[in-house]
């Protein structure tokens, strides 16, 4: 099922008005641990957040609606865990399944497809572990150890951990408590640069990737492989389970994000002329 989508994005790789900041200044507060009207917390991923895709999108969302959007950029399993305990309004994550499960225990309503990208693996351009022209992401894995070179891994319990993870199991191999794994606990751009200063490699969304390509020097070593299709979601924090939420902000960003001026505007970030983040909304 995944051919399709990862071989659109190959083929794309290759080739407030005064009238609404009237609206921001009628802000009360609902309580001591209510919503703050008009303010919205959003928790997302660090790769929307170091890829530079938010600071393109939610501004235009802001000035349509008037709300502002305070954003916690984490590991998806993070925010999944600040939603379940009702610290945030709405989702923006990239691990499909940890979001069925946090659905499936109705801590979330509305989810929906945003946009997607795919994960490579990057590393220095001397390549010691021979990866490149490799199409089998768990073959590739398997080389690594191979040939002693360092991986770093996020280790934070991410959507791109959570991936690497199960990369590795595929592969055979256990990563854990071996020289040549450091486990960095961070988010995915110091992930990259740290990848970059010590050398070694490293599972990376290829937004973030972008970003940080040019103060790294790192190079795409591994990529294509259906395996790595990277899809995200968006998801409202179920009032029913947390009624201080601001649900019906959170629903208007959902709304926004999955129509057709949303999916437009996602697919018009691009670093360098290249498109990073491509819109899956498919409807209700």
């Amino acid at each position: 099922m995944l051919d399709s989508p990862i071989s659109c994005l190959l083929h794309h790789i290759s080739r407030r008005t005064a009238g609404s900041l009237g609206l921001v200044c009628l802000v009360t507060l609902s309580g001591a641990t209510g919503a703050l009207a008009g303010e919205l917390k959003l928790a997302t991923t660090t790769s929307t957040e170091n890829s530079g895709l938010l600071k393109f999108l939610l501004p235009k969302f802001e000035q349509k609606s008037g709300v502002t959007v305070k954003v916690i950029a984490v590991g998806s399993g993070k925010a999944m865990k600040m939603g379940e305990m009702g610290d945030v309004d709405v989702l923006l994550v990239h691990a499909r399944k940890m979001e069925d499960e946090f659905m499936a225990a109705g801590y979330g309503v509305n989810r929906r497809d945003v946009m997607y990208n795919d994960f490579i693996v990057v590393g220095p351009a001397g390549d010691p572990a021979r990866l490149k022209g490799e199409k089998d992401v768990i073959a590739g894995f398997r080389k690594i150890p191979a040939s002693g070179s360092k991986f770093i891994s996020r280790g934070d319990n991410s959507g791109t951990d959570v991936m690497e993870k199960d990369y590795w199991m595929q592969a055979g191999v256990e990563p854990k408590g071996q020289p040549w794994y450091v486990s960095a606990g961070l988010g995915m751009g110091e992930v990259l640069t740290m990848a970059a200063q010590m050398p070694g490699y490293t599972l990376s969304d290829r937004a973030t990737y972008g970003a940080y390509r040019a103060k790294t020097g790192l190079a795409i070593l591994l990529e294509g492989d259906p395996k790595m299709f990277n899809p995200y979601g968006v998801i409202a924090v179920n009032p029913a389970k947390h009624p201080g939420t601001n649900y019906a902000d959170a629903m208007r960003l959902v709304e926004w994000i999955t129509s057709k001026e949303g999916q437009d505007t996602i697919a018009a970030y691009k670093v360098e002329g290249e498109q990073l983040f491509f819109p899956s909304y498919k409807g209700k």
